[in-house]
């Protein structure tokens, strides 16, 4: 079945931003004498707000404060580092115009819809993505299948011809539910566990293996 549109993920796909996640999450931490491991960062991976947060105040046990004040923290320490230095990924933003060359392309991002706008904008791929989705509009965020699932409505095309590309195991696990072609490009630091890797397509070493024959099916690199 041919591919008719291509659905990006950004953290870890676009920009390596976990590990600027974990930092933050980390200080976030031993401000209030909490912990926060690696294993607690890949899994809250891929979620909304609510969830990431709300994961964050179980794991460290914050008692004292509601998931609004966790989020608003973190997206302020968040816009602060991407202001200060975005970690763009190289290649990703020539991966995104070439998949845009050939196909109608969209955004389905578990992260909050400022920070979103934010990399959008520094990266200059405001105007390339025809379609953006938050976490924050969905009320199931990754490994469930509805941001994906949405974004494609919005394209207007069905799921099943459309190739995702992600990097997390809660992304790829979302996107095998809403049964598109599955593109993972994990990252070294936070690679998914074999058997999610498994799940998808093709696999790549990093963005730049992107090509236009990739996408299209055309070749299982």
């Amino acid at each position: 079945m041919p591919i008719e549109a291509i659905i990006f993920d950004m953290d870890g796909v676009l920009i390596d931003s976990e590990i600027i996640w974990e930092e933050e999450r980390l200080a976030f931490a031993a401000e209030r004498n909490a912990v926060w491991t690696p294993a607690d960062q890949i899994t809250v991976m891929g979620g909304t707000s609510r969830e990431w947060a709300g994961g964050m105040k179980r794991i460290m046990k914050l008692e004292d404060m509601i998931v609004d004040e966790i989020i608003e923290d973190m997206l302020r320490r968040m816009n602060t580092r991407y202001r200060q230095k975005l970690p763009i990924i190289p290649g990703a933003v020539e991966a995104v115009q070439r998949a845009a060359s050939r196909y109608p392309i969209g955004l389905a991002s578990g992260s909050p819809a400022t920070v979103i706008r934010a990399v959008l904008e520094l990266t200059g791929l405001d105007t390339v993505f025809r379609v953006v989705v938050s976490g924050d509009e969905m009320q199931r965020g990754k490994p469930a299948p509805d941001i994906y699932l949405e974004a494609a409505r919005r394209l207007g095309v069905p799921p099943e011809r459309c190739a995702g590309i992600e990097d997390s195991s809660n992304g790829i696990r979302s996107l095998k539910a809403a049964g598109m072609r599955v593109i993972a490009i994990p990252h070294p630091d936070y690679a998914p566990a074999p058997e999610v890797l498994a799940l998808a397509d093709v696999r790549l070493s990093n963005i730049d293996a992107l090509t236009l024959e990739v996408l299209a099916g055309n070749s299982t690199l």
